[in-house]
């Protein structure tokens, strides 16, 4: 039948073309195989014949020379950012930032638009890991930088020593110091200061405390409790709360307790930022400055 031999020559065909794309397929992967990083071999693997070429900078002498080194993403990725980094014009941005003041470059339009893009990068593989990648920070533990209240100091010259030098927040616990009563009146003092509460016969027992030799709250905070940044004190009279999450409370009883526990417990080796004078270079170190000044609202 017609038919029939037709249909035994479409298959014919069909098997034939399958097994040319079939053993196409593996002499492609045999060849990729080799070409790329592949199969593990004993303890190592099949390195591949692909390099890539990027640059390295020497530790002794400082001076950047071009290498090659066997395909892989990680190769990849740092041969696209050495491509980056090589680029003419953010050289001579960087070089602008570099040689320029702080006063300088929040005046230069275009060297701000190059931090805004390139600070944002650094933070993001920096400081985002502890303060968020908008900078909110995390209550208790890291602070917030976009609130414009800064324990260090939120000048751009402040937050460079800042990065470059690191900061250790410490606060001496008073539970074996102020009896419960004590610690109750405290809290209820420093309620008040930011207008959570009113003034109350206990809140002026705890003020005196506060204001005394028992306490002794107004060595760090201040006689005006608006803190001091040369020690890292926190503001208490601006309802901005990094440590204690007053905010989060409902009820009175609540903050009041927060804040208790706070000043009983104090804060020892909890509130630690890393100097980062060795890790990034003075360059990268004043775009994170300019960038984080403008995530407070430029104090």
């Amino acid at each position: 039948m017609p038919g029939t031999a037709t249909c035994k020559s479409i298959t014919t065909r069909c098997l034939v073309g399958g097994c040319g794309l079939f053993y196409a397929s593996a002499v492609f992967a045999v060849l990729y195989w080799f070409i790329y990083p592949s199969w593990p071999v004993g303890d190592t693997w099949i390195k591949g014949f692909g390099t890539v070429n990027y640059a390295v900078t020497d530790k002794a002498s400082g001076k950047e020379e071009e290498r090659e080194y066997r395909w892989n993403t990680r190769a990849l990725l740092l041969e696209d950012l050495g491509d980056a980094t090589n680029d003419p014009q953010r050289k001579e941005m960087l070089a602008k930032v570099q040689a320029a003041s702080y006063d300088q470059i929040v005046k230069d339009p275009k060297m701000m638009e190059f931090v805004r893009s390139v600070g944002k990068g650094l933070f993001g593989d920096n400081c985002a890991a502890c303060h968020g990648r908008g900078g909110q920070g995390v209550v208790g533990m890291y602070p917030n930088l976009t609130d414009d209240d800064w324990l260090w100091g939120g000048g751009m010259d402040q937050i460079h020593e800042t990065l470059v030098q690191g900061r250790r927040g410490f606060m001496p616990a008073f539970g074996a110091v102020l009896k419960p009563d004590q610690l109750d009146d405290v809290a209820e003092y420093v309620l008040t200061l930011s207008g959570e509460t009113q003034p109350s016969a206990a809140s002026e027992r705890g003020q005196a405390i506060f204001q005394g030799q028992v306490g002794g709250c107004y060595y760090c905070h201040g006689a005006d409790a608006k803190g001091l940044q040369s020690q890292g004190a926190a503001n208490l009279t601006d309802k901005i709360w990094a440590i204690a999450d007053v905010p989060a409370q409902k009820s009175v009883q609540d903050k009041k307790a927060a804040i208790k526990n706070f000043v009983a417990k104090g804060v020892n080796n909890t509130r630690i930022m890393p100097a980062w004078k060795d890790r990034l270079s003075p360059t990268d170190i004043k775009l994170i400055a300019v960038y984080v000044h403008q995530l407070g609202g430029a104090q």
